[in-house]
């Protein structure tokens, strides 16, 4: 978008959407300060837990490999994983940590242990943001556009996620590999909307990922763990890992209507909280609020929710429970699928 790029003309910044898309109306300055304010302890809370998560998927493993620690690492460690990107993610809108340094060493980090660049991701969100549905510009159309596609296409290509036959995507994109526009067959090119220093950076992060996994993997030969290093973490991570990204990706934007604003290009989805453990870790069903305040860190997103709402700015979002989320990305083509 165009007022996005007259905002951030450094190349670095995450714009306030509220700021700039048409709203019923703004929180009040006071409200969006109380909202924004950050918590290192309830940070590190947060990454302790997933942390906690993922020993506890593959420590039993180490132990004694066998079927049934296998089956248990390939149903934990999924979910921590998925808790570490939500946290890299957090990092990369420096929300995660007060202090820059701390913020982004432990949110490359978080990317790094599940083979994840934060600070390419950094680069590639930040179109996603700013230009939140717009052609050629957001390089995440390819994956939430055009829904609904019919009842079994989703289905069909969570199944192909979970045989680990698209994590290669997957993670390129979160190295930086431009996308193509499913509609104009145009490839998004991430990199070119970000400042030299956030470039800069991402190519380091993305060499010190490879490296690290590459090390990992030969460590594991040399200490005779490479099947624990596989079966235990490998497998999780390219295959159950990939149907949550790509399900939580499609409820939190797919089969919209208006691409207008992020209270209808995005999804605010309510869910009980085993629902969210599973799909939407740390808060982040609360997707719609993200959008119009991505300066919110994760731990208040919920009071976010209830702010916006009480000043009527969730009137006609697309706010809703998962039930209904999940019937409109899996309903049959002939709903008219919208297309950007």
């Amino acid at each position: 978008m165009k007022v996005a790029a007259k905002i951030d003309a450094s190349g670095e910044a995450f714009v306030d959407q509220a700021e700039i898309r048409k709203t019923t109306s703004r929180l009040p300055p006071e409200t969006i300060k109380a909202l924004t304010r950050q918590s290192d302890g309830k940070a590190w809370w947060s990454v302790s837990k997933n942390v906690i998560q993922a020993l506890a998927g593959v420590v039993p493993g180490l132990i004694d490999l066998n079927i049934w620690t296998a089956l248990w690492a390939l149903m934990l460690v999924p979910l921590a994983a998925h808790g570490f990107a939500i946290l890299s993610h957090d990092a990369v809108h420096y929300r995660l940590f007060s202090s820059r340094r701390v913020n982004d060493l432990v949110g490359r980090f978080c990317g790094l242990i599940i083979g994840v660049s934060m600070c390419t991701y950094r680069v590639v969100h930040r179109l996603h943001h700013n230009h939140l549905y717009e052609q050629d510009l957001d390089p995440d159309i390819a994956l939430m556009a055009g829904y609904p596609r019919g009842k079994l296409y989703l289905f069909k290509k969570l199944l192909i996620d979970l045989t680990g036959i698209t994590a290669w995507k997957n993670y390129s994109y979160f190295m930086g590999r431009p996308t193509k526009n499913a509609v104009t067959q145009k490839r998004v090119k991430p990199l070119d909307d970000t400042s030299p220093k956030l470039r800069r950076d991402a190519r380091q992060d993305r060499v010190l990922v490879a490296v690290f996994h590459i090390a990992m993997l030969i460590l594991a030969i040399v200490t005779g763990l490479w099947q624990e290093y596989l079966l235990l973490w490998f497998l999780p991570l390219i295959t159950v890992f990939q149907v949550m990204l790509r399900l939580r990706a499609v409820l939190e934007h797919g089969a919209v209507t208006d691409f207008s604003s992020p209270l209808t290009a995005s999804r605010t989805n309510l869910a009980p909280a085993p629902v969210c453990w599973f799909l939407f870790p740390h808060k982040v069903n609360y997707h719609v609020e993200h959008h119009l305040y991505p300066s919110v860190p994760h731990y208040n997103l919920p009071a976010c929710h209830a702010a916006c709402r009480d000043a009527g700015m969730l009137e006609g979002a697309e706010v809703m429970p998962i039930r209904q989320s999940l019937r409109k990305i899996f309903a049959d083509r002939s709903m008219e699928a919208v297309t950007v």
